[in-house]
């Protein structure tokens, strides 16, 4: 009897777990399925590069996965029953299907996040998609000289998105707005970088700007303003995808899966949690933030976790923890900011093109990981121990 492992997502998170998990265990022990709506991996972290008319290097799931184990289902997830242990997808051809499981992965991540703010569902882009993040490529690229465009979100993405706009069209007019002050969270240094960056590629910055609602051309200010806009970039957050809300799963009041040390369901034993979806704590209790530098190590966690529960084996301590915050300020600068374990910045930072390759490496590094998700996984897999009959099927009567 296989024990069945369903993988919810393919992102950084769940392509990363369905691959360490396909190398930890036995393929005639589980059936390993990982569902995505995409037949490709996208690198989200490189969204603000699409945005700008770049080319990203094709990554199909059927390649990647080709031989490891793991069968591809390219379908939507539209329920999960954590009750019943089972998974409800729609494929491309709109055919409904249910998936049972034993052990559930839930990877399904997030998209972005209005907060409700007027006008922008209708009018601001967003870089948290493909789709988003090529609506966007189109719009600057029919943009004429001049033009204004202002990102609103002062954090990693906004940063990101903000330079490699004004690097790509050094013909407009660009601006940011942050609800404090410029990188207030950034060593003194990294401040002083990150200022020096914006000026020299002729950004303007509108600091303790809150923005509460975007029309077409426009956006208003809390302070009673507007700021001209004839393209607006929301890089304000994250929402998590729904589904989670929905079952009986304990979740945060952000629709986060409650999760212990080890990824797993504080509610529902049968089932873990990555990403963005997950809400986790690392050293000090504190949260652990969105982002791909958190969603790597969560999968790492949940896959050996799984694999050492099934066969026997020793379950991981690896505290989750930070090191740094790489952020790419356009194609020739950067900025390594080096923090504590909970993620609070230090003194020392990496600055200008030695950080931007130190970020293109890192970015070229998480790609590798899930474009050959078992030769990341240097241990060879285990057998698994025999797992409890399920309530489903009848065991053979004694003679």
């Amino acid at each position: 009897m296989q024990h069945r492992i369903v993988v919810l997502g393919a992102g950084y998170s769940g392509a990363i777990a369905a691959g360490r998990l396909a190398r930890r265990l036995r393929r005639e022990d589980v059936a390993l399925t990982l569902v995505n709506a995409e037949p490709d991996f996208v690198e989200r972290v490189r969204m603000h590069q699409l945005a700008t008319g770049q080319d990203l290097k094709p990554r199909p799931f059927a390649e990647m996965f080709a031989g490891t184990g793991v069968e591809l289902r390219l379908a939507r997830v539209t329920a999960v029953d954590v009750d019943r242990k089972t998974v409800t997808v729609v494929d491309r051809g709109e055919e409904t299907e249910v998936l049972e499981y034993d052990t559930l992965v839930y990877a399904l991540g997030s998209a972005w996040n209005d907060q409700g703010v007027p006008g922008t569902a209708e009018h601001a882009h967003q870089i948290a998609s493909r789709p988003g993040a090529l609506r966007l490529r189109d719009r600057l690229a029919a943009l004429p000289a001049g033009e204004p465009v202002l990102v609103v979100g002062g954090g990693l993405t906004g940063l990101e998105a903000v330079t490699e706009i004004a690097e790509a069209r050094p013909d407009l007019a660009v601006a940011l707005a942050a609800r404090g002050g410029l990188g207030d969270w950034l060593s003194p240094k990294g401040r002083r970088h990150l200022r020096k960056v914006l000026d020299g590629l002729g950004i303007t910055v509108h600091e303790h700007t809150a923005v509460t609602s975007v029309a077409a051309d426009r956006v208003s200010t809390a302070e009673g303003g507007t700021i001209p806009a004839a393209v607006t970039v929301w890089t304000t957050g994250f929402a998590v995808h729904p589904i989670a809300r929905a079952t009986a799963l304990e979740v945060t009041g952000a629709g986060q899966i409650v999760v212990d040390q080890t990824m797993r369901s504080v509610s529902h034993p049968d089932v873990y949690a990555v990403g963005d979806a997950a809400m986790a704590t690392g050293p000090g209790d504190k949260p652990l933030r969105m982002s791909c530098a958190t969603g790597a190590p969560m999968a790492w966690q949940a896959a050996d976790t799984i694999a050492a529960r099934l066969t026997g084996g020793k379950l991981p301590k690896v505290p989750l923890r930070y090191f740094n915050q790489c952020i790419s300020l356009g194609r020739g600068q950067g900025l390594i900011q080096y923090v504590t374990a909970d993620d609070r910045a230090v003194r020392a930072t990496l600055t200008g093109r030695a950080a931007a390759l130190y970020k293109e490496l890192v970015c070229k590094g998480a790609a590798w990981a899930v474009a050959n998700p078992t030769l990341a996984v240097p241990t060879r897999s285990r057998r698994i121990l025999p797992q409890p009959t399920r309530p489903t099927e009848k065991t053979a009567t004694p003679a």
